[in-house]
């Protein structure tokens, strides 16, 4: 523990264990730490590289922390994995050092027992993967269902992954999320949507693609100055340079300057620019549909979602298309069935790492 103005730093180095001391850090050790902070403490610095633990022991050290009086910073220094993950997301800001790294997954658990006892600690690890998937969800402000499938998928984050997911407030030494967001090159996202005419898609609600603007608004001044005989020049010259020249008359009122650069059009002209206008509106949003839609097509086809979710998830790609986007690349692929259930040739990850332990199980009758 280092103090310094007011400010406390704290290390969490350590898996998160109940039995603490030798095998990592406890949730009873960690608030023991937060009492010997003085109340005058006005932020928490909390340095992590911990690749987790016990799910209900991270849960204790996160709920001490947002209990505390002092702004609770968190800094991903190495990594923070599994418990460490969520302790991460829930405090007050989340800042991620240049090459750090986030990893989520679901909840594991051991039971011996019958089927019945098997199939309740099924849906009691169900449970506990929704109260984690909540806490980012809140942190991203994206549905928890999202987060659910990450989670599924053991997902890593790198830093400006974790910026752009909504996980991290910034990256140190970068900038704010903005920041972080213009150096992550997201371009490889839409090689799906080549089926129609490659846009660069919006990042916030309402926003507009700037290269079918910059084209639809060239040919809307061209039409303008067709049908008023004149050149480019004339037409987009600024009132500067238009009075720049030097002369020997007098100098024109600043009335007339401005005049210069002002066009008159008769109310059809001008309501037939209007119609133009909204025309290629209605096109650029049909374009921005169809490639949303191939998007929740794909997913749907590949098994990265399922029906139930089709609608939360094209709801996304209107909010944010870039960040939902890149969700759904992330996605495992035939994670839902879309052909046939009930049968498998392959063991999964945590199968094999129970066979490692105990040795492989023969099923009988």
């Amino acid at each position: 523990m280092q103090k310094e103005d007011g400010a406390v730093t704290l290390r969490l180095y350590e898996p998160i264990d109940s039995w603490g001391e030798y095998w990592g850090v406890s949730a009873k050790e960690f608030a023991e730490a937060l009492d010997q902070i003085p109340d005058s403490t006005s932020e928490i610095r909390l340095l992590i590289n911990s690749p987790g633990g016990e799910v209900w022991e991270g849960l204790a050290i996160l709920n001490a922390l947002r209990a505390h009086s002092a702004r609770v910073v968190a800094v991903v220094e190495g990594i923070a994995a599994s418990a460490a993950s969520f302790i991460a997301a829930g405090v007050d800001e989340l800042v991620m050092m240049k090459n750090s790294e986030l990893f989520i997954h679901n909840a594991w658990g051991i039971a011996i027992g019958n089927a019945e006892t098997m199939t309740k600690t099924a849906e009691d690890l169900a449970h506990i993967d929704g109260n984690l998937a909540a806490i980012y969800a809140e942190k991203a402000g994206t549905p928890a269902e999202q987060w659910l499938a990450l989670m599924g998928d053991d997902t890593y984050f790198s830093a400006e992954e974790a910026v752009e997911a909504g996980l991290a407030d910034r990256i140190e030494g970068v900038g704010d999320a903005a920041a972080a967001r213009a150096r992550f090159d997201l371009s490889h996202l839409s090689a799906r949507a080549s089926r129609v005419e490659p846009t660069v898609p919006a990042s916030e609600p309402g926003a507009t693609n700037r290269k079918e603007n910059v084209v639809a608004r060239d040919d809307s001044n061209a039409d303008t100055r067709d049908r008023l005989g004149t050149t480019e020049t004339e037409t987009e010259q600024p009132a500067a340079e238009a009075t720049a020249q030097p002369t020997t008359e007098a100098p024109a009122a600043p009335a007339a300057a401005a005049q210069s650069t002002t066009v008159t059009l008769d109310r059809g002209q001008f309501e037939e620019l209007q119609a133009n206008a909204r025309s290629g509106a209605e096109a650029l949003a049909e374009l921005n549909k169809q490639r949303r839609d191939g998007m929740i097509e794909d997913a749907l086809r590949d098994g990265r979602i399922s029906s139930s979710t089709r609608d939360t998830w094209r709801a996304q790609l209107d909010d944010n298309e870039a960040a939902t986007a890149k969700l759904l690349e992330g996605l495992q692929k035939n994670k839902i069935p879309v052909v046939e259930t009930g049968h498998t040739v392959e063991t999964s990850a945590e199968d094999a790492a129970y066979n490692r332990v105990y040795g492989p199980t023969e099923k009988g009758a």
